[in-house]
C-alpha cells in the first residue's frame, strides 16, 4: 500500500492558453465532420460575442473542471475581459478554485486504486484525481470564520464570493485564482447552490453555533441579481461548460425579465460543452435549440458541442484569446451595479 506523501506527490498543472496558438488548428476542424466541425462553429460562436461591443458574456461552470487543470483557462478570460459574470457549482468556485487559492493542491492520481484504502488515508477522489481531504476540511473552517466575520442576514452567493476573494486579498499565498481574479475585476460570481460545497459545511457549522444571529445564503437574491445583468446588457451571450443548475440558471434570467415587465432579448449567442445526452429529457443534454421554445435562447448563433471539457474548453477559449477581439474590449465591471443600487436605496 502506498503512503499518502506518495500518492500526493505529482500536482496537477493548470493549461495555459496563451502559450498555444490553436487558431489553425481549430480553423482546419472547421472543414472536418462531426464533433471537429461543431467545436470550430462553437469557437466562432465565442469568439464573436466577445467582438460584440454590447454583449455581455456570460460563462456558466459546471463538472469538476478546476482541479482537472482548466483554473488557468478561466482566469484569462476574467483577466483580459472576456467574460463578465459567472455562474457556476460551488464545488468549482469553493471546493477547487478557492481551496487552490489558499496554498492547497490538487494531485494526479488513477481510477485504478482501493477506494477504502485512499478513505482510511483521507485522500478524496475525483475520478484520477487526488484531494487531501484533511486540506479540504480547512477550506471548509475557512468559509465558516468568513461567515463569522459577517454581520448576520441573508445574502446572495455572489456577496458571499466577493468576501471570499477580499479574504484571499488579506491572506495571500501568491496563487492564482478565479475568485481572486474576479474580485479584482468586479466580474460577479453566482453558485447558485452554494450550500452544494465546501462552504455548506461552514456555514452549517457556522449557524449551528450561531442559531439566533446567523449569516444565510438568499437564492432569489441570486436571481434577481443574475437578472439585473440581463436588463444592463443590450446583448448578452453564454459560454456553458457543462449543465446542471448554472446552465439553467443563466438560462432563466430571460424569462425572470419578462415576468418583471422589463424588455428583454433572448440571448443572442449560446455554446455549450457538454457529454451529457438529450434522450433522457434532463436539463445538462438538453440542446439549445430547446430552449428556445422556453423563450431563453435564439436560434440563429448557438452550438452544441459533445465532447469533454478538458479537451474542447482550451481549444475554443485558445482560438478566440489568439483572435484577439478581447483587445480594447471594455470592462463591464458588473459588481458595480449592485454598489449603485445600494446608494440609491439608502437615498
Amino acid at each position: 500500500m502506498a503512503t499518502k506523501q506518495e500518492l500526493l506527490s505529482r500536482t496537477i498543472e493548470h493549461v495555459d492558453i496563451t502559450r498555444h496558438n490553436v487558431v489553425p488548428l481549430v480553423d482546419a476542424m472547421g472543414k472536418m465532420a462531426f464533433q471537429a466541425r461543431n467545436l470550430h462553429r462553437a469557437a466562432d460562436i465565442v469568439d464573436r460575442m466577445i467582438a460584440d461591443k454590447e454583449c455581455g458574456v456570460i460563462m456558466c461552470l459546471a463538472g469538476s473542471l478546476i482541479s482537472a487543470g482548466l483554473k488557468k483557462v478561466v482566469i484569462d478570460l476574467v483577466r483580459n475581459n472576456m467574460v463578465d459574470a459567472i455562474v457556476s457549482t460551488g464545488a468549482n468556485i469553493v471546493d477547487q478554485d478557492f481551496f487552490e487559492g489558499l496554498g492547497f493542491k490538487h494531485y494526479i492520481g488513477t481510477p485504478y486504486v482501493n477506494d477504502k484504502e485512499l478513505q482510511a488515508l483521507h485522500i478524496d477522489r475525483i475520478y484520477d484525481t487526488f484531494i487531501n481531504e484533511d486540506e479540504l476540511r480547512i477550506c471548509d473552517d475557512t468559509t465558516g470564520k468568513i461567515a463569522d466575520e459577517m454581520e448576520p442576514g441573508a445574502y446572495s452567493s455572489r456577496q458571499f464570493i466577493q468576501r471570499m476573494g477580499e479574504y484571499l486579498k488579506r491572506n495571500p499565498k501568491g496563487v492564482d485564482s478565479i475568485v481572486e481574479a474576479c474580485y479584482d475585476k468586479d466580474v460577479p460570481i453566482f453558485c447558485p447552490a452554494f450550500s452544494d460545497c465546501s462552504a455548506g459545511f461552514g456555514l452549517v457549522y457556522h449557524q449551528w453555533h450561531r442559531p439566533d444571529a446567523h449569516v444565510s445564503i438568499d437564492s432569489a437574491k441570486d436571481f434577481r441579481e443574475l437578472t439585473q445583468i440581463k436588463l444592463a446588457s443590450k446583448t448578452t451571450g453564454l459560454f456553458m461548460i457543462g449543465g446542471g443548475v448554472p446552465k439553467n440558471f443563466a438560462q432563466d434570467i430571460v424569462v425572470a425579465a419578462d415576468i418583471l415587465g422589463e424588455e428583454a432579448d433572448m440571448h443572442k449567442y449560446a455554446v455549450q460543452l457538454t457529454v451529457a445526452d438529450e434522450r433522457d429529457g434532463a436539463l445538462s443534454g438538453s440542446t439549445l435549440r430547446e430552449a428556445c421554445s422556453w423563450g431563453k435562447v435564439d436560434i440563429v448563433d448557438e452550438q452544441m458541442v459533445f465532447g469533454e471539457a478538458t479537451i474542447t474548453l482550451p481549444l475554443i477559449a485558445g482560438y478566440a484569446y489568439h483572435k484577439g477581439h478581447w483587445k480594447g474590449r471594455k470592462e463591464r465591471r458588473f459588481a458595480k451595479i449592485y454598489e449603485a443600487a445600494a446608494q440609491t436605496a439608502k437615498a
